[in-house]
């Protein structure tokens, strides 16, 4: 009899089409299963960015949604996070260069908490107040840029590598920079 109510229950569920969010220009990502709109609320879905784009330099780049609405049979999401896969940003560190993570919490134009995890990456090894004074510089610039645009604009710049350019501009005195990695985005 348990096999029985546990098969009863799932019948019961219904799908749902999950929507990535406007930012994304709203595109149909998958189908979920859930009882009802209620249920559906809260949920996140973890996708690959390349899903969504339709471009391939995305492929190391995983998104999670959070489901915000649901209306009928369409579940509306929001952006959670964004992050690089840990094996692409394993990949970028080099022997004879130096590797510097910032993390970074930030208020867009709106107010909108935006947590921000970077990687620079250093043409050579570099000594740690020269560390210190990347970490710094790029704090302060990114404090800014956050502050000028709302955190959907944030996301779309660090996708067409405008923030990275800017960025890599505001810290290029202090040392020679290789790369600047998006690791983690949090809003």
């Amino acid at each position: 009899m348990a096999v029985q109510k546990s098969v009863e229950k799932w019948k019961a569920k219904r799908w749902f089409n999950v929507y990535a969010p406007a930012l994304f220009g709203e595109v149909v990502i998958g189908e979920i299963p859930g009882f009802d709109e209620k249920a559906m609320v809260g949920r996140v879905i973890k996708v690959n960015m390349s899903w969504v784009t339709k471009r391939p330099e995305h492929s190391f780049i995983t998104i999670a949604m959070k489901i915000t609405d649901a209306n009928g049979d369409a579940a509306h999401t929001g952006l959670a996070y964004m992050e690089q896969t840990y094996s692409y940003i394993h990949s970028l560190v080099k022997r004879g260069e130096s590797a510097i993570y910032t993390v970074d919490d930030l208020r867009d134009r709106n107010g909108r908490a935006v947590i921000l995890k970077l990687l620079v990456m250093t043409s050579s090894k570099i000594a740690t107040p020269k560390k210190t004074a990347i970490r710094k510089a790029l704090s302060a610039f990114l404090k800014a840029y956050a502050a000028s645009m709302d955190s959907d604009a944030l996301v779309k710049s660090m996708l067409d590598s405008s923030f990275q350019q800017e960025a890599v501009k505001s810290i290029r005195r202090i040392a020679e920079v290789s790369r600047l990695e998006l690791k983690r985005i949090e809003l």
